[in-house]
């Protein structure tokens, strides 16, 4: 691959593909997985694509490692993964979910083990589904499908986030089975991942240092910042500023408390610390983000 190929993806431009339904630039649904944006040159994905191929079959390039789709098999490829090559047979026929990176994490937040999820994606981009698995993938995907669609409803965001926390719940719980009937052993960067997101899970709100994460796992900054950037494509200062970031979005959003308490419940030193950080990592102030 020629160095400076690599083009990043739009997930905005994705409205343009079949009879797509959306919310705004957060989730977008399509009917048929050969519509989906999956490239044939190099590119990086700024969004997540969550797919489903009901049939025929695919192959494709992620990273550098050639995949290939069959029918029942579910597809999860993360914001920041290079996908090129995609070449789908004659009758490929499947379901596609797009999501934002920020609606992705906003709805997972809750998610009681989202370092599993995120690095069984990572190295098993692709799972076999069961039948009934698939068929609840299927009411997942035509009920979102609905709800999106459904303008009239002034709580249709609400609705569709829920919805997709419960499609992960399910996602997750399959992810689970498929763990515990393999026999791959996660590598020790692996574990140092999911000690870390696990540890970042419990004190994003009171500690942003990454040396306080580094000390708590009893490695170096330095080896640590390594080792999440090589196991995640992020650093830990990405990962502490996202789930810093949705939590104030979720806050400011959804809850009534004044951007003073949001501060003190994130360990702001005061509000205009919190005002200069979101407007760092978000691109307009806190009170212009509650209004909109």
């Amino acid at each position: 691959m020629a160095k400076g190929s690599i083009k990043d993806s739009d997930l905005q431009n994705t409205k343009k593909w079949g009879d797509a339904k959306y919310i705004e630039d957060d989730i977008i649904i399509v009917d048929d997985i050969s519509n989906a944006p999956i490239p044939h040159e190099a590119m990086r994905m700024n969004f997540i694509i969550l797919a489903l191929c009901t049939d025929g079959h695919a192959t494709y390039t992620l990273d550098t490692e050639e995949k290939t789709i069959h029918r029942n098999d579910v597809l999860i490829i993360l914001d920041r993964h290079v996908v090129s090559n995609f070449c789908g047979s004659k009758d490929l026929k499947g379901l596609c979910i797009m999501l934002s990176v920020r609606f992705f994490f906003e709805t997972i937040r809750n998610v009681s083990d989202v370092s599993s999820l995120l690095l069984f994606s990572r190295y098993h981009p692709i799972v076999n589904f069961s039948e009934q698995e698939a068929d609840t993938f299927r009411n997942y995907f035509y009920l979102l499908k609905a709800k999106a669609a459904d303008s009239s409803n002034m709580f249709r965001r609400n609705v569709v986030s829920t919805l997709t926390l419960a499609m992960f719940y399910d996602l997750s719980n399959v992810i689970q089975r498929v763990l515990a009937t393999g026999e791959e052993r996660q590598s020790s960067s692996e574990i140092i991942f999911t000690r870390f997101i696990k540890l970042l899970e419990q004190n994003y709100k009171h500690e942003r240092r990454v040396s306080w994460y580094a000390d708590q796992l009893c490695i170096t900054a330095k080896y640590l910042s390594e080792t999440i950037k090589n196991v995640s494509h992020r650093t830990p200062n990405e990962w502490i500023d996202n789930y810093v970031t949705v939590e104030m979005r979720v806050l400011l959003r959804n809850s009534s408390k004044s951007i003073k308490e949001i501060a003190e419940e994130l360990h702001f030193a005061n509000q205009s610390f919190l005002g200069k950080y979101f407007k760092e990592h978000v691109g307009m102030s806190p009170s212009e983000y509650r209004k909109g």
